[in-house]
């Protein structure tokens, strides 16, 4: 259990990282959504889909070689040069797309029909975020949690702040003093956001500068090779993910009429957003695991710790799941402010459930990294975008935003039972079913009768979540008591 609790210790650090900012960012959804900042909801959606391109390419430039540099960190004995020749692989190959693409931007922004004055932007955000990668990673790989959680609030905070005042307090100022004025472009809200965006980008990259000044800068072309081997599966499998991801916009943008495509984006990005808790949850758990994963494969019988970890992920992640089905009504005034957006509503416990399933496919999937078969990650990946897009390609003209929420709860329960079924070949892990299962079914169940059947009446909703916490309790009592114990 010791294990466990540092895992916890750092899964919580992590959520500081990751909740405390993603938090944070809740400002700029109800910011977004309040009449007067965006001239409409197509606005919103315009960000959207930009934002879509940025998971890609982001995905593309890291082309796995965080999950590389964690995996060769911990095997290889020489580890200055595991950080040297990744750091210089990410440095040209950064450098390199971040040349080609301002040559073309030009026909990039026609490609993709988005304006060439954001696709320059873009271009240098990528840039940024790019070279803070391997540093990032190598601060979670050699444990130092409060520094990595620092640099992350910050960068979140300084892009908040500076979307807050180029998107209000600057156009108010505007028409009270002649020189903000002369500063003020008025329809250039989308351009800030993104000057915001890389205004903060630039300052997380310059607190990150002393790993390069201190890197030992030594290639060693067979490790390169070795890891290249390994990462490219993972940018398989990250592609995949991308496209079930924010791929649903881009199709909703190509699919749809274009008199209705981005406000229709608009209002399915926004409520989106409320669903957000369980990302949060789950991404600040990943952060926790990955390490621990890869520290704790070589101990004894690390399979037992992996079945537990799984089973307080599936608890605590029920719990959120019924929590915000139940008060999703309550909480979207503060998130999605304008009414205009609300019809997308439907898509919330589907867009929950969905992260969920995504969240249990990562404790999963610890079977194919630590015993180097990443390629069964990319094969999982590639088929959950395949389902993503075929039910988007066949169902959006139909059905609109709703076929796409559909297709990512179908994709990533795909991707869940397929890894299972392949671990339980290749690394079995004693996942105790019965109780998993149990809280599946009860959570999803309580879920899908509050929202679609007694929806708003809250007696019903937080009874339902009173008996589900005492299940819960019940069942895991005697764990949490060893647990806290430590």
């Amino acid at each position: 259990m010791g294990g466990l609790k540092t895992l916890f210790k750092q899964t919580f650090i992590y959520g500081l990282a990751t909740v405390l900012p993603r938090m944070l960012s809740f400002i700029l959804v109800p910011l977004y959504t309040t009449k007067g900042v965006l001239s409409s909801v197509a606005e919103y959606g315009k960000v959207s889909v930009i934002f879509s391109y940025f998971v890609l390419f982001n995905v593309v430039l890291a082309y796995g070689m965080e999950t590389a540099f964690f995996r060769f960190f911990n095997k290889e004995e020489n580890k200055e040069q595991v950080i040297g020749t990744s750091s210089i692989s990410l440095i040209i190959s950064s450098f390199g797309f971040f040349a080609l693409a301002l040559a073309f931007q030009n026909h990039i922004a026609a490609l993709i029909d988005i304006d060439v004055k954001y696709i320059n932007l873009v271009i240098w955000i990528l840039l940024l975020d790019a070279l803070a990668i391997i540093p990032f990673a190598w601060l979670r790989a050699t444990q130092r949690p409060m520094r990595y959680a620092i640099i992350k609030i910050l960068n979140v905070a300084v892009n908040l702040t500076l979307n807050v005042f180029f998107l209000i307090t600057l156009k108010q100022l505007a028409t009270q003093d002649s020189l903000f004025e002369s500063f003020y472009k008025p329809n250039f809200e989308i351009s800030y956001i993104f000057i915001a965006n890389l205004v903060a980008s630039g300052l997380t990259l310059l607190f990150l500068m002393s790993f390069y000044s201190k890197t030992k800068y030594v290639f060693n072309k067979a490790l390169w090779k070795s890891m290249m081997r390994y990462a490219f599966p993972v940018l398989i499998a990250g592609i995949a993910f991308s496209i079930n991801e924010t791929f649903d916009r881009i199709l909703l943008k190509e699919l749809l009429p274009a008199n209705i495509a981005e406000t229709q984006i608009g209002m399915y990005s926004a409520c989106y957003k409320i669903a957000l808790f369980m990302t949060l949850f789950a991404t600040a758990y990943r952060l926790g695991i990955e390490p621990f994963f890869f520290s704790h494969a070589k101990s004894e019988n690390p399979q037992k710790n992996y079945a537990r970890i799984l089973e307080f992920f599936v608890a605590f992640g029920s719990i959120i799941l019924l929590s915000v089905v139940v008060f999703a009504d309550a909480l979207k005034p503060y998130i999605v402010r304008s009414q205009d957006y609300w019809e997308a509503m439907w898509v919330v416990p589907i867009i929950l459930l969905a992260n969920f399933c995504l969240g249990i496919y990562h404790n999963l999937s610890v079977w194919y990294k630590i015993t180097d078969k990443t390629k069964f990650g990319a094969y999982i990946s590639i088929a959950g975008a395949i389902i993503t897009l075929v039910i988007n390609v066949l169902f959006i003209k139909e059905f609109s935003y709703k076929a796409s929420a559909i297709a990512t709860l179908v994709a990533y329960s795909v991707m869940m039972f397929l890894s299972y079924y392949f671990g339980r070949k290749y690394y079995p892990i004693p996942y105790n079913l019965k109780k998993i299962g149990l809280y599946l079914i009860l959570s999803v169940g309580f879920s899908v009768v509050s929202f679609y059947k007694f929806r708003e009446q809250y007696s019903v909703g937080i009874s339902m979540l009173i008996v589900f916490l005492v299940i819960i309790f019940i069942s895991e009592k005697k764990q949490l008591k060893q647990l806290l114990k430590q």
